[in-house]
């Protein structure tokens, strides 16, 4: 059938993976964004900075310090989160009152501020993070060639996402923090320390952003702009699947990494732009996104 569009089936099935990649990423990203607005209704505009700093610490950690791939995946988002949990009590923790554009100028401000730090210490150019050697090489599957730590990056992702989605939404946990948005003083008279609980959250959404970060950092080139193309993307992902919506940010973010590749193989030269426009599409006919709550 393919073969009748001029298309070899090695290639759509490598955009296909492709597309899977792209969308591991920006479902880690979107996820990260959509609880950190949807639990304290804050537009984090730092996180593709904290993308970046995910690679970079996974970097650091492996050529000052020797820690391997697989210590970065767990040492890495417990940094850059507890950078997260500073960031919210000295800056952010200011804004819950305000306008949701105080916390988007903060976070902007921000990520201008990491990145120029970055590119100062360390230059533009990429710097290479090797591949584990536990995930070299790859799998003949008949049909395409599949790499082992592409493979790797789409499960990983995929376990994380849906373990985050469950914890939130079927746990008593996930409970208080979803209670903690809506009435702090009633869950605070249950003897729930609500600002740490708060803070912890916020914490929690950096940290998977420096988990996508550690996960990119064999793929991509490390380098202080890595974020900074990827965030406008990651934010049309999470107004197509709805502001702060969890299971929204997971599944469009997936599906959108798909379409993205299928058009690189139709029609090249929409792939840049056709998030954008299925963006426009679903924001005329449904403004709260595919899985949003109108108000």
């Amino acid at each position: 059938m393919f073969e009748l569009l001029g298309i070899p089936p090695q290639a759509l099935f490598g955009q296909l993976l492709l597309g899977l990649i792209n969308g591991s990423f920006y479902a880690l990203l979107s996820l990260g964004l959509a609880v950190i607005f949807g639990l304290l209704n804050i537009i984090n505009f730092s996180h593709g900075a904290q993308y970046m700093m995910g690679a970079f610490v996974a970097w650091m950690a492996l050529t000052w310090l020797g820690i391997p791939y697989w210590g970065a995946l767990i040492i890495v988002p417990l940094v850059v989160g507890a950078s997260g949990v500073v960031i919210e009590r000295l800056m952010i923790s200011r804004l819950y009152h305000l306008d949701h554009l105080y916390g988007l100028l903060l976070t902007f401000g921000l990520a201008l501020v990491i990145q120029g730090l970055f590119r100062n210490g360390f230059g533009v150019s990429g710097l290479p993070y090797a591949i584990p050697a536990q995930l070299s090489g790859g799998q003949n599957l008949g049909f395409m060639f599949l790499p082992n730590y592409r493979g790797w990056v789409v499960l990983a992702s995929l376990v994380v996402c849906f373990g985050t989605w469950f914890a939130i939404e079927r746990t008593r946990l996930g409970a208080y923090l979803r209670a903690a948005t809506e009435n702090p003083t009633l869950v605070g008279a249950f003897g729930i320390n609500v600002p740490r609980m708060i803070t912890l959250t916020y914490g929690f959404g950096v940290a998977l952003a420096a988990f996508a970060g550690v996960l990119a950092a064999p793929i991509y080139s490390v380098n202080p702009n890595m974020g900074a193309d990827l965030i406008i993307v990651v934010f049309a992902v999470v107004v197509i699947g709805g502001m702060g919506s969890i299971l929204g940010a997971i599944l469009t973010g997936f599906g959108l990494g798909i379409v993205e590749g299928l058009t690189k193989v139709f029609y090249p030269e929409a792939s840049s732009v056709a998030i954008f426009v299925i963006m426009a599409i679903v924001l005329l006919v449904k403004p709260a996104g595919l899985f949003g709550r109108t108000a």
